[in-house]
This record gives structure tokens, sequence and C-alpha cells, in this order.
């Protein structure tokens, strides 16, 4: 079986490209981004479903703002602008895009028109839309019916069905909008015939019937770091080609409290998937010895990794020469470094380079398809714990980064007692979902007076570092209720003896980062 026809949606250098093909495939349509540079020929070469034109920073009057090739919209393909796109798309299609003089920005009441055409049909008369736009469409193109403006655009919505296209300049894939899913599936299904035929189930079918074509009855090898991604990857794997799968887990001590057991009991009990487990912390602990360079950290953990994983490889190589190697490379991994190149670099969170030479496997990425929300529901589907599927994405160097100054063996297990509060507690508010991460950083190096039990204390602070996000591109902090952020503090200045003072950081992504370091 094979991978449906696509949507593609042609980037403009949005900041939203990913959340429009995510929302595609919310709507059980298969998507993939394409630069906006790529000759029609090859767009048209992936026989598209259809195409969506994505918004971007630009003015399509700037010199050297990226264009439509009007070939684009003699070959027959639905076609759906948004903001850019829509711009882009209307100009091509001769169109006039004007400097109104009134841009947009956020949300902004929509004015629909009595023919509301196919794509705001049952919309409210004046939704609220999010726009983020200077110039506007001031005349739409021969044979489109205008179905909506806003005080700025004065054509904010056209559209032609019978010839497949359509546009907003208002953006339908985000939150604010809050019919824009609505808008969205009604490009796929009315105008562009799309059929809903993406969905977890046929995910698995699919891949497992790849794997099993591919390898055959060859050996298969998989680094497992306690993460979602490699998890849901071994699985997969591991229904299509069973035994033939050995998984390698490296325990480098940097791992948050109760983690490495849940992969050496709860994941073998639910998978029972074949597992050769490598305990490497007094490795890691010596290597990192006196050590307080962030950057050093990482380099450090990522090379003594791939040491560890090489020993590793060598031994079950002897005993069954394997001959693929699974990584849990995703959809936005993919996207980031222009594709894949089908040879072995381990896919860590260390920045390293793969095997030796002699150890070159072929690689299985059974998830470069997917985006993270639709891993964990393929996890979830393949019988995986909660606990795993749904678990905040972690670092490859672990709580290594997250003791701001040297590691060793004393202040991990403060951390990972404060870790553990601060999870139990995040859990038991049921609030695990409404949080993207919650780093847990200990300031080794620093120590502030503080009192308890009627004496003078000089102990360690805590950051408690809560953020929301979608894709971690950016963040804001997570208003956890005060209650919550009281009972957490109270619990470690309680529990942990070496900590006296537990702060809360507010920072959005930019200025900050998730992690501290």
């Amino acid at each position: 079986m094979t991978t449906p026809r696509p949507v593609l949606v042609v980037d403009f250098g949005a900041q939203y490209a990913q959340l429009i093909a995510r929302r595609v495939r919310e709507a059980d349509v298969y998507s993939e981004i394409v630069p906006h540079t790529m000759p029609v020929s090859e767009m048209l070469a992936r026989d598209p479903v259809a195409l969506i034109l994505s918004g971007g920073p630009s003015s399509v009057y700037d010199d050297g703002a990226p264009q439509v090739d009007p070939a684009l919209f003699e070959a027959g393909v639905p076609t759906f602008g948004i903001c850019y796109g829509f711009q882009a798309m209307a100009r091509a299609l001769g169109g006039e895009v004007a400097r109104t003089g009134l841009r947009e920005f956020g949300g902004t009441p929509l004015r629909v028109s009595g023919d509301r055409g196919v794509l705001l049909r049952d919309l409210p008369a004046a939704p609220s839309v999010w726009m983020s736009h200077g110039d506007a469409v001031s005349t739409a193109p021969d044979g489109f019916t205008v179905t909506a403006s806003s005080p700025g655009a004065p054509v904010a919505a056209f559209e032609a069905p019978e010839r497949g296209f359509a546009g907003v300049q208002f953006h339908p894939e985000v939150a604010h909008t809050p019919n824009g899913q609505d808008v969205l599936r009604r490009f796929l299904y009315d105008i562009a015939k799309a059929e809903p035929t993406w969905n977890t189930g046929n995910i698995i079918d699919d891949q497992v019937a790849v794997i099993r074509e591919r390898v055959g009855d060859a050996q298969v090898l998989c680094a497992l770091s306690g993460g979602v991604d490699s998890a849901v990857a071994a699985a997969l794997v591991h229904r299509a080609i069973g035994d033939q799968l050995t998984c390698v887990f490296v325990d480098h001590g940097l791992l948050r409290a109760g983690e490495a057991e849940q992969v050496e009991k709860d994941y073998v009990s639910a998978t029972g998937i074949r597992l050769k487990v490598v305990d490497a912390e007094d490795r890691f602990l010596g290597a990192l010895k006196d050590v307080s360079d962030p950057e050093q950290k990482r380099k450090i953990i990522g090379r003594e990794f791939i040491r560890v994983f090489e020993e590793a490889a060598r031994e079950v190589d002897a005993e069954r020469h394997i001959e693929f190697l699974v990584q849990g490379t995703l959809y936005p991994d993919v996207v980031e470094s222009g594709g894949g190149t089908g040879t072995a670099n381990i896919k860590s969170h260390h920045n390293v380079g793969g095997l030796p030479d002699d150890l070159k496997f072929q690689l299985v990425e059974p998830l470069r398809t997917l985006f993270k929300d639709e891993v964990r529901a393929l996890g979830a589907a393949l019988g995986l714990p909660e606990e795993i599927v749904m678990r905040h994405p972690f670092p490859g160097p672990g709580l290594a980064i997250r003791i701001i100054g040297a590691v060793d063996r004393e202040r991990l297990d403060v951390l990972r007692a404060a870790d553990k509060i601060a999870r139990e507690e995040l859990t038991a508010a049921g609030l695990d979902r409404d949080v993207w991460q919650f780093p847990v950083v200990l300031l080794a190096d620093v120590r502030s007076v503080g009192v308890q039990g009627d004496g003078r204390t000089y102990g360690h602070p805590v950051v408690l570092r809560p953020v929301s996000s979608d894709d971690a591109m950016t963040a804001d902090w997570s208003r956890l209720p005060y209650d919550v952020i009281a009972r957490i503090s109270t619990r470690i200045t309680n529990e942990v003896s070496e900590v006296n003072r537990v702060v809360l950081d507010v920072t959005s992504k930019p200025p900050g980062t998730i992690e501290w370091e």
C-alpha cells in the first residue's frame, strides 16, 4: 500500500505552514508541505488532490517577493489561497491587490455577503476571524464570486467552485478563527472533493505493509530513548515484524524518576519487544564530572551515547546480523532538514554524527510522514501505556541540562525529587494535557537564605517552567492555578531538604527558550 495522494501546502514563508498541514490532516486528509520555489511540474508530479497556498511575510509588490506561476492554475488542481497566498493567487489570475492604508492584525469582524457560496455556508453573518495583513485584494479575478469583506479588505473571501478555486484573506488554520476548520473542510470536501482516508487505522495498516515488504526476514535494531517518538516507532515496527526487532535502551542515569523502570518493565510488558538494557550511569557521570558549560555537557552526552550504542549494536549484530536501524524521525524533522538522506544517522537530541562505516545500517523511519499529535494517537492505537504516549517532550541530554552547574549523583537526586513532586501535582490537578512541557530546573551553583524549622538554611532554588505551545517553535508560560503552584512549592520545600526556595519562570519564547540550557 502507498501513501495517499496529498494536499500540498505551498509554503510562502508562513509561520503557520505546519499548522495548515496539521489542520488538513485533522480533517482526515493527507497533506505535505512543499516550498514555493518548487517548480510547478514537480508539484504536479506528486499528483496532488489539491493545493493550499500559505500566508507569508512579504508584500506581493516587494522586489523578489514570491509569486505564483500562472501555470499552476491551468493544471486543473483545486487551489485554496490563504492571506499572502490569497493575494498572490488573485494577482496571478488577473485580480488587483492594493495597499488600502488600513492594516488588520488579530481578531477582526468579517462581513459575509448575502451569497455565502460554498466556503462560508452556514457561518454567522459577522464571524470573528484572525487577520494579519497590510495589503488587500481590491478586485477579485474575473469569474470569482466575492463572499466576504472586512474594514481593511474589500475582498476578504472569493471563490469559483466550478473551477476548484477559493481563497480567504484571514487565517482559518488558527484557533483564533472559531469557524476556521469548517471553512477548511468545505474547501477540502465540497470544492476539492477530497476523501477522508487519513486516519490512525489506515496509517498502521499501510506502514505495517510497507515495513514488511521492505525488511523481509532481515533483523532490525532500534535505540529506545524513553521518549514518545522512539517508543511508537519501535512498537509499529514490532507490529510488522515481531521478534526480528531488537531494541537497545541506554540508561545514562539522566532520566527523571521512574522513567528507566517504565521503559524496562511497562513498555516491554505492553509490547513484548526484545530489549537490551545498557546501564551506563557511571560512565556518563564520570565523563560529566566538574563540567558546567551546557554545550560541553551536550557534546559529552552525545559522544558517550554514540559510543555506548556502538558497543551494544556490535554485540547484537554479532548475534543476529542487523541490516536495518529504526529512527523516530517525524515530519517536522523532515521539513526542517529539507528531506532525508536515507543513510543511518542516529536521530538523537545531541547533534552528533552516526555510526561507523562497518555498522552502516539501512534506515527505517515509519513516522517520517507524521506530526507529534498523530504519533501520540498512533501509540494509543498500538496499545502503549498512556504514561508513555502522553509524556511531555524531554531533552535527549536529560536532567543534565536542567542542572545549572556541574552534574553529579547527589544533584540529580535532588532534581529528580523536585521534578517528581511537580509532575505528581500537575497530574493530580488534571492539567497534564494543558501543559506542553514542564521543565524543573535546579540552580545548583546558586544558594539562597531561608528559614526552615526555626533554623537558618542556605539551600538551592528550584525553578518551575510550565509552558504551553502547539509546536515548540513559540511558547508561553502556562497560567497554572495558584493553588497548584502553592502545593508544588510547599511539597518541594518540605520534602526536598536541599531546596529552600521555589520560583516560577514567566518568560515566553521568544525571548526565552523552553529549556534553560
